[in-house]
């Protein structure tokens, strides 16, 4: 059966539809799992959205999904990612990317196996290591799937953890950029042009500290390091709801890599949830991302992280590859 880590991911169910001369009858139903709860199964299918009721679940499992990136386009998206979210202090091994950012976040603070390291893996592995001992760091690889999966393996071999996986998740801009058919969903609305009466969101070339302290809070403070990584970006927006002075939901915005339009810290309070901030939020950095030449958007999420997994869905993120962060022994 499936698991909460199956989450965004493409899954076949077979379900049990009717009675026939004593024999149950099945239907098959192929798309991407939406949410699992105890009582259902929810899948987003190419007809649309389907709810399936857990006691009629004869079988479910993952899949393939239907088309898988090549490898080209995997590294592509992750030297995007990595142009969207840039660590202060790098290092290079071949073309192996070595970044360092006092710690915070993983993304900035791991290296990227993309490419040929110039010298066998296990001496390139041997390198990463040494490299982050002299920056007095714990070494991290980023391990993009199923590209590095050779490297995965011999982390593996050496006794290396993996944090929880990360979606990285891409959609259309022409298709984000269309006005939403209704406010129905809240949070799974684009939001598009705010309402009467609503807040509207505001997008600026730097953060103000209002949204810097959002981020602190999400990530544990903020370190010079952290600054550089937020805003040492050419094109960069960031974005602001607030509401009778307070600031409500925020984002930040990246193009990077020619067409790619990066989206991160995506950000409501709780006691603003359910009002759309998020997907308007969203459809702003959308539009802006368009003037600038982008066509497609990218963000990652913790494929655990079921509400925003659900939101992204909802708004019509697919997930492209994956990646684990993993983690050198003690």
């Amino acid at each position: 059966m499936l698991r909460q880590q199956d989450v965004g991911h493409r899954i076949v169910v077979r379900r049990i539809v009717g009675i026939r001369e004593g024999r149950p009858l099945f239907s098959d139903a192929l798309g991407d799992l939406v949410e699992l709860s105890e009582t259902h199964i929810t899948l987003a299918t190419d007809h649309g959205r389907l709810r399936v009721p857990v006691g009629e679940v004869h079988r479910a499992k993952r899949v393939p999904a239907a088309r898988r990136p090549t490898a080209t386009a995997v590294a592509a998206l992750e030297l995007a990612a990595d142009e969207a979210w840039p660590a202060p202090v790098r290092g290079r091994l071949g073309d192996w990317l070595l970044r360092s950012a006092a710690g915070w976040t993983g993304r900035a603070n791991s290296a990227l196996p993309v490419g040929d390291p110039d010298r066998p893996l296990p001496a390139a592995l041997d390198a990463v290591q040494r490299w982050y001992a002299d920056h007095g760091q714990p070494a991290l690889v980023n391990t993009p799937l199923p590209l590095a999966a050779p490297v995965g393996a011999e982390l593996d071999a050496r006794g290396w953890a993996a944090r929880p996986p990360v979606l990285v998740q891409t959609a259309a801009l022409a298709a984000l950029a269309a006005p939403p058919a209704g406010r129905a969903g809240a949070d799974l609305a684009p939001g598009s042009r705010p309402g009467r009466g609503e807040p509207p969101v505001e997008l600026t070339p730097a953060p103000s500290d209002d949204w810097l302290a959002i981020a602190a809070g999400r990530k544990g403070g903020l370190p010079d390091a952290a600054r550089h990584v937020l805003t040492a970006v050419d094109r960069i927006r960031f974005a602001h709801v607030y509401a009778d002075g307070r600031l409500l939901a925020a984002g930040r915005g990246t193009v990077t890599g020619g067409r790619w339009l990066g989206l991160t810290s995506i950000e409501v309070l709780p006691e603003a949830r359910r009002q759309g901030l998020a997907g308007r939020v969203i459809w702003s950095l959308v539009q802006w991302g368009l003037a600038e030449g982008a066509t497609h958007a990218f963000l990652q999420v913790e494929q655990r992280n079921t509400p925003a997994v659900n939101l992204y869905r909802g708004l019509g993120f697919t997930t492209h590859h994956t990646y684990l962060t993993r983690v050198a022994p003690a």
